[in-house]
């Protein structure tokens, strides 16, 4: 499907699931070889990084945890700004190397607040790892390692990203049609 209707508005494909597939290849075998040995917890933020948090693991290859987190900052096809944490975190972080699994950095407000919540646990080191980066829309100063792609300001969905819900079963990467 090149177009998709989600609501009242429409996508077009702006990524292809193949392309998506190598640059999580490229992203997991840059955590392989740099995390070899520390055995790093993996965090990954629901909803709409699932699939790429799956799509990751089954590619890592060495000894490693992984957990899930929920935070939402998002309504409909903006920002609030207010980041509001849903699900937190029961394993102990002390001395551990996490890896915060994202779907979409873009104001990189709800990275800074997991950020800020998981430095409170006393982890050793903290990496980020995103399907997707928002250059241009970045609010504050972040050190993303791992970033499969960089795109640009747009609104998307698929691959896990939704509208109001819908649309985070598509393969691909679907980008909204101005009209």
């Amino acid at each position: 499907m090149d177009c998709i209707q989600i609501k009242d508005k429409k996508f077009t494909v702006s990524i292809k699931e193949e392309d998506i597939l190598k640059e999580v290849s490229r992203v997991a075998d840059e955590i392989n070889r740099d995390l070899a040995g520390k055995n790093p917890l993996f965090l990954s933020v629901l909803n709409g990084s699932f699939m790429f948090t799956a799509d990751l693991m089954k590619r890592i290859t060495i000894p490693c945890e992984i957990s899930f987190v929920k935070l939402a900052s998002y309504q409909g096809v903006s920002s609030t700004g207010a980041v509001k944490e849903v699900i937190g975190i029961n394993e102990d972080l002390s001395g551990r190397t996490i890896v915060i699994v994202e779907d979409i950095v873009d104001t990189g407000l709800t990275m800074q607040r997991l950020l800020e919540t998981l430095g409170t646990r006393g982890p050793k080191e903290i990496h980020i790892a995103t399907l997707l980066v928002k250059p241009e829309k970045l609010k504050v100063d972040l050190n993303i390692e791992y970033a499969a792609m960089h795109i640009p300001n747009d609104f998307i969905v698929g691959y896990g990203l939704d509208y109001d819900g819908f649309g985070r079963n598509y393969k691909d990467i679907y980008t909204v049609v101005n009209e």
